[in-house]
């Protein structure tokens, strides 16, 4: 295991956590390479009865730059949602070829760039969208090899923020009127539409939906067929959830490749996958320090440094993170809230809970935070953007620095509100 106690101290492989808040301060994310590698590792040889395939992480996830090569090296393209992920990618060494452009809100800015980067395939949502991929490629003298997402309108059974297939989801096209577009776009000069995706939501565990969302997706395959389309290519998105509390199940991985294979038996495609969070989940804590331990009635609050802005899972969707002490005083435990000290209430990791007995002082862990954790940090009440750190082995670096609000956003203040190098009076 990548994080364990030894001697009475959690550590990060063969460095104590201690040790890393000594040398890069809190709070601060701390991410494992061996975690990364055997999730991923778990994932390849859960699809290996799968002998079309083709392998994407989900960059939203965390696009730290030392994810992306080291995935790469399991066989991993990219699956990306904006322009900064192409970049990301790019410079995380993923072939084009290996790139998926999916999301909502593609701009044509972006659409343009990544035509021009010539990118495997796009996963289109809706009508427009693929009419002005149609006439970018066109006016490039190329055709766009895309996919059209399907809603097929079923329930992740996950939460209602991470659940994207349910009767008012913003994604995808409807699964009814999914063949009706189809042939629409498909009837296009610019595109070359080679088959269908799927996604139907985040943090699945229970294969149920997968499964179900799949059998629509293979009528929708076995229907265009009939009508004369050649379909070469299915994305099954990702979703696949992980354990966040101690003993609740994660999805089981290599019964999810298993109903995969028997699900797509005769569907005579190459099957796409979008892993995010559960490759990189579990690589990663958020490091903090208690601040103060606050009197409240009934329950005591602990007031660490790490707050919403660096972790914003629990405030979004009651999320939850296990709060372990890194130096945990035998067998004591009490009830207490964990907050942060951003000026908002939602700025809470746990409502009464029991967790380790700290103090002032004291370290502490948020477990499981390696996906959608640095990725959706933000500088609110102007706090620095938190630091990243890798270890491997007995070695540990710095990933990325901890930075001030100020250089994070640069700010200035209009060329008038400045005379002769004096602020002027505000109202004139």
């Amino acid at each position: 295991m990548s994080f364990q106690m030894r001697d009475g101290v959690l550590h990060v492989e063969g460095v104590p956590l201690p040790v890393i808040a000594d040398a890069a301060g809190t709070p601060a994310y701390v991410y494992a390479a061996t975690a990364l590698h055997d999730a991923a590792r778990s994932f390849v040889d859960a699809l290996a009865p799968i002998a079309r395939k083709q392998l994407l992480y989900a960059v939203k996830a965390n696009p730290h730059p030392a994810i992306l090569p080291t995935l790469a090296g399991f066989g991993f393209g990219a699956d990306i949602v904006s322009g900064g992920e192409l970049q990301a990618a790019q410079a995380g060494g993923i072939a084009p070829a290996d790139i998926v452009y999916s999301g909502l809100g593609k701009t044509r800015e972006e659409m343009g760039a990544v035509l021009d980067a010539g990118i495997g395939r796009f996963n289109i949502e809706h009508a427009r969208e693929g009419e002005v991929l149609s006439a970018l490629a066109c006016a490039r003298g190329m055709r766009a090899t895309a996919l059209l997402r399907v809603n097929p309108l079923v329930d992740a059974q996950t939460h209602a923020k991470i659940s994207t297939a349910l009767t008012d989801s913003k994604f995808g096209i409807p699964y009814p009127e999914a063949i009706g577009m189809y042939h629409r776009l498909a009837a296009l000069p610019g595109l070359n539409l080679q088959g269908l995706a799927v996604h139907i939501g985040s943090q699945i565990t229970d294969l149920s939906p997968l499964q179900a969302a799949y059998r629509r997706a293979g009528t929708l395959v076995a229907a265009l067929r009939t009508d004369g389309h050649c379909i070469t290519h299915a994305d099954l998105g990702g979703g696949l959830g992980v354990s966040y509390r101690a003993g609740a199940p994660g999805a089981d991985v290599a019964a999810c490749g298993a109903m995969v294979a028997r699900e797509t038996e005769g569907w005579d495609v190459t099957l796409l996958f979008e892993p995010g969070r559960f490759l990189v989940a579990q690589a990663g804590v958020l490091l903090t320090r208690v601040l103060w331990v606050k009197p409240g009635q009934p329950h005591p609050f602990v007031i660490v440094d790490a707050a919403m802005n660096d972790l914003a899972r629990p405030a979004l969707y009651d999320a939850w993170h296990e709060f372990i002490a890194v130096r945990p005083r035998d067998r004591e435990h009490f009830a207490a809230h964990v907050v942060g000290p951003v000026c908002e209430s939602g700025d809470s990791f746990a409502h009464p809970r029991a967790i380790d007995r700290v103090e002032e002082g004291d370290l502490a862990v948020l477990a499981t935070a390696g996906a959608y954790g640095a990725a959706m940090a933000s500088t609110y009440n102007a706090r620095a953007l938190v630091s990243e750190l890798w270890v491997d082995g007995d070695r540990f670096d710095v990933g990325s620095d901890r930075m001030p609000a100020a250089l994070a956003r640069p700010q200035r203040v209009p060329r008038w509100m400045a005379v002769s190098g004096q602020r002027a009076a505000v109202g004139r």
